[in-house]
C-alpha cells in the first residue's frame, strides 16, 4: 500500500467530490474551488483531448477565475457531468457576475474508458451534482470517481492492461502548497522514480512486459483511442493565467516522468493549474513542485487501484 503523501485538498479553498456507477465502471471527480474562485490556466499535451470550456482559460480571455473543474469518463458524452456541478453552484450562489446571473465557469476534460464497463454508461449531470455535493477536504483515492473505469498498459492491447484509478499527493515549501489529483487511463505504463514498471500490460509470468521493448518490435495495428490521462494542480501562490499556463506546462512533466510513452496521439493528456493567491512566489519554483506532486500522484493512481470489469489491479497480479 501506497504511503501518505498529501493530498490535493492541503491548498486551503480546494474540495474534491466524487461520484461513480461500479455496474457501469465509469464515473468523476469534481474540484470545486470556492465562492470566489482561483486562477486558472490548463495544458493540453495529448493528441485526443475531450474539453469543455478550456478556450475561456486562456490569458487574453475575459474569465479571470474558474469555479470547479470536473474529470471525467465517459469520453465526450462525460463531459455533461459539468452541467450539474454549474446547477449546485447556481444554487449556492457562484459564479461569474452578470447583470442577469451568476454563470459559474466549470471546465471539464474526459478520458475514455467506455471499454471497461457498459458503453452506453457515462457520466450525467445527475453524477455532477452528486459529485458536488460529496466535495471535502477528505476524499479517496484509487478505484473512485473519475478513476472508476481507468486502466495503463494499454499499448500491448486492452487484454493484457491493469486497473488504474485516481491519485493525489502535495508539496510543502515553507508556506508554499502545490497539490495534484490525476486520474491516469494511459496507453503507456507507469514507471517508479527509478525507472522500473509499476503497472501496464501484463507477461505470461506474472509480471510487465516493457513498453519500450513492445513498441519497437510490435506496433500497435489498431489505432487505440481507450485513453487519456487527467491532473489539476491547486496552489496557494499568487498567479494570475499567464505564468500558470507555465506551471501547467510544467507540470505535464510529471506526467512524462511517471507514464512511457506519454502524450501520444491516442490519450488526450490535460492538466489544470489552479491558485488561490496568498503566496508571492517565482513561477517556474511553482512548476517544478507541481511536476512533482503531479508524478506522484500518478503513482499513487496505480498502486491504490483495486480491479474492475476483469481487469486485475496491480495488488491482484503481484
Amino acid at each position: 500500500m501506497a504511503e501518505e503523501a498529501g493530498r490535493l485538498t492541503d491548498v486551503p479553498g480546494l474540495r474534491v467530490g466524487h461520484a461513480q456507477d461500479y455496474e457501469g465502471i465509469t464515473g468523476c471527480t469534481v474540484v470545486l474551488c470556492g465562492a470566489d474562485g482561483f486562477a486558472a490556466a490548463v495544458d493540453v499535451r495529448g493528441g485526443g483531448p475531450a474539453t469543455r470550456e478550456t478556450d475561456a482559460l486562456r490569458p487574453e480571455c475575459l474569465v479571470q477565475r474558474i469555479h470547479a473543474v470536473v474529470l471525467c469518463g465517459g469520453s465526450a458524452f462525460g463531459l455533461a457531468a459539468a452541467q450539474g456541478v454549474m446547477e449546485y453552484l447556481k444554487g449556492e450562489g457562484v459564479g461569474l457576475e452578470t447583470h442577469v446571473t451568476r454563470v459559474p465557469i466549470v471546465p471539464a476534460a474526459a478520458m475514455f474508458d467506455l471499454s471497461l464497463g457498459d458503453p452506453d454508461v457515462y457520466p450525467t449531470p445527475a453524477m455532477g451534482l452528486e459529485a458536488a455535493r460529496a466535495a471535502g477536504v477528505d476524499f479517496e483515492e484509487g478505484s473512485v470517481g473519475a478513476g472508476t473505469g481507468a486502466t495503463v498498459g494499454k499499448f500491448a492491447g486492452r487484454e493484457l492492461a491493469t486497473k488504474s484509478g485516481v491519485g493525489t499527493a502535495s508539496v510543502r515549501v515553507g508556506d508554499l502548497v502545490v497539490g495534484a489529483l490525476a486520474a491516469v487511463n494511459a496507453f503507456g505504463e507507469v514507471a517508479g522514480e527509478d525507472g522500473s514498471v509499476l503497472a501496464g500490460a501484463r507477461n505470461e509470468e506474472g509480471g510487465w512486459l516493457e513498453a519500450r521493448e513492445v513498441l519497437r518490435s510490435h506496433p500497435p495495428e489498431a489505432r487505440p483511442f481507450e485513453n487519456t490521462s487527467l491532473a489539476v494542480v491547486g496552489t496557494n501562490a499568487a498567479l494570475d493565467k499567464a505564468p500558470l499556463r507555465r506551471v501547467a506546462m510544467m507540470a505535464q512533466d510529471g506526467v512524462a516522468r511517471s507514464i512511457y510513452p506519454a502524450h501520444t496521439l491516442f490519450d488526450g493528456d490535460s492538466v489544470f493549474a489552479l491558485a488561490s493567491g496568498e503566496v508571492e512566489v517565482e513561477p517556474s519554483l511553482v512548476g517544478t513542485w507541481a511536476a512533482d506532486a503531479v508524478a506522484e500522484a500518478t503513482r499513487r493512481a496505480v498502486l491504490l487501484a483495486t480491479g474492475a470489469g476483469g481487469i486485475p489491479a496491480i495488488r491482484d497480479i503481484g
